[in-house]
């Protein structure tokens, strides 16, 4: 059954046209009153701009992308890949022929705000949907997530999620295009290991992200192979996915271990800030200590020197959301795809030094 105005108006207890005033910002209200009015959209899944039930499950021209923070290159990149995909090439008239809009929703990393972007799309019946980066790990936000998308796909809008692992029990989702982020995080550390390190830090993400997880479990899982158990969690700082926690967390590692010949960094980001941090307490990358990150950032290359990572094919996944998002593009298998990440050896990685 369609939600209309009037329905929104008697939840809310006010008149449609104060409801009107509300969604279209066009006439002062009180701040009370609108979250009033706010609220009772929310509990009704009320669509903008849908009372007509012809238009009902109608989908509009726009796509939306949902990344945790545009700055980060790690987004941009999917980002700009996927709005590529989905803009279309044009025909250089200005005429619009079969693309759509795709706007850029920036969360900041908040579960909250990942919700509120889905129930805007929602309520402008986006064709597509697409959600990058990793998932917070918390089952209430999960199950959410789960219902906002399910809502969604009921409507027309085709889901993509682009380097995040499957939700558990969605059939709304077209495909779920996942990093082997453990199988990275494991090669990284065999590779330090085959170096001859074994007093290894861990510069970890944030604890409630699955990306932050599954890169740490690739670690262990290396470091229990090779018989080095119990030290784990005294060689492991969590923080942001950014350089300034990159910095503070391995000044804690060294101050923790001063025996410490090697840093893995949650990402490129945070490497740098790992760097810039050893250099200033007077060593030397990588004759002291060894550094080493992962996604195979622009700039990872052109550090000094140049980066050890792994790679991650950020713009061919982002391109690939896209078309999948499109329809442009066979889903995967069981419409769940593993993309392989590839480690690169650079110079920031050596033997430990003898004596």
């Amino acid at each position: 059954m369609t939600v209309t105005l009037a329905d929104v108006a008697a939840r809310a207890r006010v008149s449609p046209a104060t409801v009107s005033r509300v969604l279209n910002g066009n006439y002062p209200v009180a701040a009370s009153t609108r979250e009033r009015v706010l609220r009772a959209v929310d509990d009704l899944d009320y669509v903008l701009n849908g009372p007509a039930s012809a238009l009902a499950a109608a989908t509009s021209d726009l796509v939306g992308i949902l990344v945790n923070d545009i700055a980060d290159p790690f987004f941009g990149i999917m980002a700009g890949a996927a709005q590529t995909e989905i803009g279309g090439p044009g025909d250089g008239s200005g005429r619009a022929g079969g693309e759509k809009l795709a706007i850029v929703c920036n969360t900041g990393g908040s579960p909250e705000r990942e919700l509120t972007y889905l129930t805007l799309l929602q309520r402008q019946r986006a064709a597509a949907v697409v959600l990058t980066g990793g998932a917070v790990e918390d089952p209430a936000h999960q199950a959410a997530i789960s219902a906002k998308l399910a809502k969604l796909a009921d409507a027309g809008t085709r889901v993509v999620l682009c380097g995040r692992p499957p939700l558990p029990d969605s059939e709304a989702v077209v495909a779920a295009l996942a990093f082997d982020n453990r199988g990275g995080g494991r090669r990284l550390t065999e590779h330090l290991l085959s170096l001859g390190h074994r007093r290894i830090g861990y510069v970890a993400g944030p604890l409630e992200r699955t990306t932050t997880r599954h890169r740490l479990e690739g670690h262990r899982d290396a470091m229990r192979a090779a018989g080095l158990v119990g030290d784990e969690e005294h060689l492991t700082v969590h923080g942001p996915y950014d350089r300034r926690s990159g910095y503070d967390a391995t000044l804690e590692l060294l101050r923790r271990e001063p025996e410490v010949t090697a840093v893995v960094a949650a990402n490129d980001t945070v490497a740098l800030g790992a760097s810039a941090a050893i250099r200033d307490r007077g060593l030397r990358i990588p004759e002291d200590i060894s550094v080493a990150g992962f996604d195979d950032l622009p700039f990872s290359v052109d550090a000094v020197p140049a980066l050890t990572t792994v790679r991650l094919p950020l713009f061919e996944a982002g391109a690939r959301a896209g078309r999948l998002a499109m329809g442009k593009e066979t889903p995967p298998p069981g419409g769940i795809a593993t993309i392989a990440a590839e480690l690169m050896v650079r110079g920031s990685t050596a033997p430990p030094r003898v004596g």
